[in-house]
């Protein structure tokens, strides 16, 4: 093998892996039931506990939302938890996919397309020995196709073995599924494979997703009551329209109050009485507030309701201490309403002491309301406030079941953080979306941002500050730097303002094309540009590392610092394939790509076994699902004349088959030639 172009050398892991953690067993006595709520366009100040109870302090306006302060206080608080875009479709992606923008198929405002057939977090929890349900909106299941049998991405074909709710993303905006309101008409809800909106005369969706979660828990409970379950609870509510129950929430909570499931046609849940889009709550009956922000403080109030009420289904069942319960929302506050007159979240400041809202990246669109609750496991009372983002709960989530994450997540596992083990979060947020419309002019906001136009924007944080762009036009324009730690309101950019700063400024420009690759769905213009190289220390050798590993893993595993290979690393000539044992089915080869030209490179490759490659931090190869898997396939991209380290990762599938790897590239004065490779002493 033999080429003047590159040269491949010693990757150190560095910030691409994690802490010390045990693969196939849990952290806890027994693997835990997982609930993840996710509201719809709830703002980071909607929470009493994050800026409502400071309001009522001050002496104005202000919403309460008791049940969640109570969560708060018996769990953690993630101050600075991250979406990876600010609008519904991406976000909840990157959620189920643990894919950063930079990653994953769904970008921008690409609604109802399909979610890819890859590792998720149903599949991943589900392989791990969960039941799995979705309950409320989805949104992910492909343009093509108009019932369960023809959508591509229907939930239950990506994992998930229940799912009630909405499919399409506008049906979402209608909460009376059954019923026409302002401005939408009755909506089709989905149980299983039936469209059952017929039998929803006077559901409202808070309390039909509720009275369904507490019904599918006493179930699995009474069936299968050592099984954990992993429930996706995606409410689509405080979103507009901004529709209101008919009654009060019925009092009590759990087994024998609060909502619940009675299942007959048109009398399906015990609230599906009373005047419909009628009920605000008696908090809230002040003629001096306009009735949108009535409205809106009484459908938040009802969410709280609900989570009281499945907590306390939690305790009542005994079940409490072996669940975990994350409660966030999926971009920043709304400023719709859809036929009730016109509505900003500026009455109870919805994006607390953050400027933007959703479609922003300044804070306020992408910092949400994040709570996590375990008892006995989470330390209660507390706060995080390192940056962390959606893509990190899939490798969370693994690790607590006791599987290793597949290789290809942008994610790192939060649980050193949750258990209180660790203070800082090392992972990365990642931020790209693309809308052409402006910041809202809202008097609280910082002049400079009233009206600002949005465009092209992205977002990361590097050595604790983050980077912002608006209305990006080359990859020559310069990031805003904030302290949001110490400057929340992003009012001091300290771009330019010392040596150091400039420093970051061209590390945050390089980091970001290394974080990610081009999407021809989403382009960005900075699409272009070459991949910056870097330099390497030390003295290279001819070879390539080779380190192995014994993973019992379902996928290419996620390998991190402190996981010590069952075999001494070992130098090979070349990137080859050898002959696999089962005592070492995981294999990584690690090094550094010399570039000789900057320019555009094509990549090929043949394999038998499972495999991913990075690049720095980029996705060059994903041949892993067995959905997606193909064992051939090339990519491109552009790289910089220099050095660029790379890591590719195999797991042997067939032990009786001859194993096969082989990369080649083809560039600059090169042709399908295979990679000659150095090592670093």
């Amino acid at each position: 093998m033999k080429s003047k172009l590159i040269v491949l050398s010693l990757l150190v892991l560095g910030s691409l892996i994690l802490p010390n953690r045990i693969f196939g067993s849990s952290q806890a006595d027994k693997k835990p039931n997982i609930i993840f709520i996710l509201t719809d366009d709830l703002g980071y100040g909607d929470l009493g506990v994050l800026y409502q109870n400071q309001r009522k302090a001050e002496g104005k306006p202000f919403h309460s939302t008791p049940n969640l302060d109570k969560v708060a206080a018996e769990g953690m608080i993630l101050t600075r938890h991250y979406v990876p875009a600010p609008v519904c479709a991406p976000s909840r992606a990157t959620l189920l996919l643990g894919l950063h923008q930079g990653h994953a198929e769904v970008r921008n405002n690409q609604f109802d397309k399909a979610l890819p057939a890859n590792h998720n977090l149903a599949t991943v929890l589900k392989e791990a020995g969960y039941a799995t349900a979705l309950i409320g909106k989805y949104g992910l299941q492909g343009l093509e196709g108009d019932s369960p049998s023809t959508w591509e991405a229907y939930p239950t074909k990506r994992g998930f073995d229940y799912f009630f709710g909405y499919v399409r993303h506008r049906d979402g905006h209608n909460h009376y599924p059954a019923h026409d309101v302002a401005n939408r008409g009755p909506m089709e809800l989905y149980d299983g494979n039936e469209e059952i909106s017929a039998h929803l005369k006077g559901c409202y969706t808070t309390d039909l997703f509720t009275a369904k979660a507490k019904k599918y828990i006493q179930d699995h409970k009474k069936s299968d009551p050592e099984q954990p379950f992993f429930m996706y609870l995606a409410y689509d509510t405080p979103h507009a329209g901004l529709e209101i129950p008919g009654m009060p929430y019925p009092s009590g909570g759990g087994i024998d109050g609060g909502v619940q499931l009675i299942g007959e046609k048109g009398n399906y849940i015990n609230t599906a009485r009373g005047e419909v889009n009628s009920f605000i709550h008696p908090d809230y009956r002040n003629d001096d507030w306009p009735e949108v922000q009535r409205r809106f403080a009484s459908m938040v109030r009802r969410i709280d309701n609900a989570i009281g009420d499945l907590v306390h289904l939690l305790q009542d069942l005994e079940i409490d201490e072996e669940t975990l319960i994350v409660f966030t929302s999926d971009n920043g506050p709304h400023h719709e309403s859809y036929g009730y007159g016109d509505y900003d979240p500026v009455f109870f400041e919805s994006f607390g002491n953050l400027d933007g809202t959703k479609r922003d990246t300044w804070e306020g669109g992408i910092r949400v309301p994040t709570l996590v609750r375990w008892p006995g496991k989470i330390p209660e009372g507390k706060r995080n406030d390192s940056p962390s983002g959606f893509h990190d709960w899939l490798p969370t989530f693994a690790e607590i079941s006791g599987l290793p994450a597949p290789a290809n997540t942008d994610g790192r596992s939060l649980w050193p953080i949750l258990s209180g083990n660790e203070s800082e979060h090392d992972g990365k947020v990642y931020i790209e979306y693309q809308v052409n419309n402006n910041t809202k002019s809202y008097e609280s906001f910082l002049e400079s941002k009233r009206g600002k136009k949005r465009g092209e924007m992205q977002v990361l944080y590097l050595d604790g500050y983050k980077g912002i762009r608006y209305n990006i036009l080359s990859h020559q324009d310069d990031f805003s730097i904030f302290d949001t730690k110490n400057d929340p309101g992003e009012t001091r950019d300290l771009a330019g303002t010392n040596g150091e700063f400039v420093k970051l400024q061209k590390e945050m420009k390089n980091t970001v094309l290394r974080w990610r690759r081009y999407n021809a769905s989403a382009e960005r213009p900075y699409d272009g540009e070459p991949i910056p190289a870097l330099v390497p220390e030390g003295k290279l050798t001819a070879g390539v590392k080779l380190s192995k590993y014994k993973i019992d893993s379902p996928w290419v595993p996620f390998i991190h610092r402190g996981l010590d290979p069952s075999k001494e690393t070992m130098v090979l000539s070349g990137i080859e394939a050898i002959q696999g044992e089962k005592e070492n089915n995981v294999l990584v080869y690690e090094g550094f790509l010399k570039v000789e030209n900057s320019g555009e490179y094509e990549f090929s490759y043949q394999t038998n076994q499972g495999l991913v490659m990075h690049i720095h931090e980029a996705l060059l190869i994903d041949d892993d699902h067995p959905n997606l898997a193909k064992g051939k396939g090339m990519t491109k991209v552009v790289l910089e004349k220099g050095f660029h380290p790379v890591k590719l990762v195999t797991k042997i599938v067939d032990f009786s088959e001859k194993p096969e790897l082989e990369l080649k590239w083809s560039g600059t004065g090169i042709q399908n030639e295979y990679l000659p490779v150095f090592y670093q002493d």
